[in-house]
């Protein structure tokens, strides 16, 4: 008992981790099933047939590079104003500043399915067609806030000095920011990028109401199952989780070979 006291913070954080694994886990349990109908829902036997064809059934991988793509530039775009918005509000004064702040936080907060109608009110008075462009400004504008809270963050906690030990010893504005700040600000713009990547990717609701006859990955998911949900749906799912692991296990590992360098120096 003893024991138990003393990791109890441990051991409930390992419970919840194990709670938050366990739905992947059974995704990838499933991909190497092979159902005896259209619904991968019960165990019936191993197998790696959805492995080697993920692409067997129709329009699955079609829809996958879509919600990449989107992603992708929604990811770019969000990344690139979000830092902008960021430095902006950490580092000068102007009008409207506190205002702007809390506006910020507004997408977070707001309810997806909100978000949702009025982009396609916005989108249906400017008489905008819907699909590609319209789900990628969607995706950019709510991904906008994540990117700017991860990357305000960590702008203020940056140490000015160190930018003005620069400047005397006569680096340019460029320089500066190529060399102290950008360097510094990095974790916090990779952060918010690596979350505006699986926001975009993951969306359901915001893209449903904006897309018109645009299929994404959680789209088709959707349609799936109501009809069947196929084996390649949970290959394609175990794929991206492996891959996010891999992403931050490597991002671990090459800041722990960091660390150990600053201090054997």
């Amino acid at each position: 008992m003893r024991l138990i006291k003393r990791n109890l913070v441990v051991i409930a954080g390992l419970l919840t981790l194990a709670y938050l694994i366990l739905p992947n886990i059974v995704v990838m349990v499933f991909s190497f099933n092979k159902p005896a109908g259209r619904f991968n829902y019960s165990w019936r036997e191993f197998s790696t047939d959805a492995w080697r064809d993920p692409c067997g059934v129709a329009d699955l991988c079609g829809s996958l590079v879509l919600s990449l793509q989107i992603a992708l530039w929604a990811t770019i775009g969000a990344t690139v104003l979000g830092a902008m918005i960021a430095f902006a509000l950490v580092r000068y004064r102007f009008r409207a500043r506190g205002t702007i702040n809390s506006l910020i936080f507004l997408p977070m907060a707001m309810p997806e399915v909100v978000m949702a109608a009025s982009l396609l009110t916005l989108f249906l008075n400017l008489g905008a067609e819907l699909g590609f462009w319209t789900i990628l400004i969607a995706h950019t504008m709510f991904c906008l806030s994540f990117v700017v809270v991860a990357v305000k963050a960590r702008v203020m906690s940056m140490d000015p000095k160190l930018e003005e030990a620069a400047r005397d010893l006569y680096a340019g504005p460029v320089q500066t920011f190529l060399r102290v700040t950008l360097p510094i600000a990095a974790p916090g713009i990779a952060a918010g990028a690596m979350l505006a990547f699986a926001l975009s990717f993951d969306d359901f609701i915001i893209t449903n109401f904006n897309s018109g006859n645009t299929v994404t990955f959680p789209m088709f998911v959707w349609g799936s199952a109501q009809r069947g949900t196929p084996v390649q749906i949970n290959v394609i799912g175990t794929a991206m989780f492996a891959v996010a692991v891999l992403i931050v296990a490597g991002a671990q590992f090459i800041g722990g070979r960091r660390r150990k360098r600053a201090l054997a120096q």
